[in-house]
């Protein structure tokens, strides 16, 4: 896996475009961290705090492109995984390429951006950059 691969799969395990799965409801009774959930309960499902999950990625909440970031939850999981990752991860790989070879120099400048406000799909509204 290339240093460009790795950061594409690690972004999407720090900040993924999907900060909570949509609405679901318990399909029988179970127990978490000592709550207990009965059938029929709603849930909700944060898939970013998934992937911060310390027993299965160390030191989480550093950003690690070298770190093996498979497993992660940004596309979903499942019957409710997304069709379009595979394209997603190719047109992430294809613009950072394109984008270093073009502005090998690229930095941040400043803060990290602004992000788009929302409780299901996330975004930067802005990320200000030198070159």
């Amino acid at each position: 896996m290339s240093l460009v691969d790795g950061a594409v799969e690690e972004t999407l395990r720090y900040e993924g475009p999907v900060e909570n799965a949509t609405f679901r409801y318990a399909a029988e009774p179970l127990e978490i961290a000592g709550r207990a959930i009965a059938e029929g309960d709603p849930v909700m499902i944060c898939l970013s705090a998934a992937d911060r999950d310390a027993s299965r990625y160390p030191a989480p909440d550093r950003f690690d492109i070298r770190r093996d970031s498979r497993g992660h939850l940004a596309f979903g999981h499942g019957i409710h995984y997304c069709l379009g990752a595979p394209l997603a991860r190719l047109e992430a790989g294809t613009a950072i390429r394109s984008l270093l070879g073009r502005a090998p120099a690229l930095t941040l400048d400043g803060p990290t951006g602004e992000w788009l406000p929302g409780m299901l799909i996330r975004g930067v509204r802005s990320l200000p950059v030198r070159w």
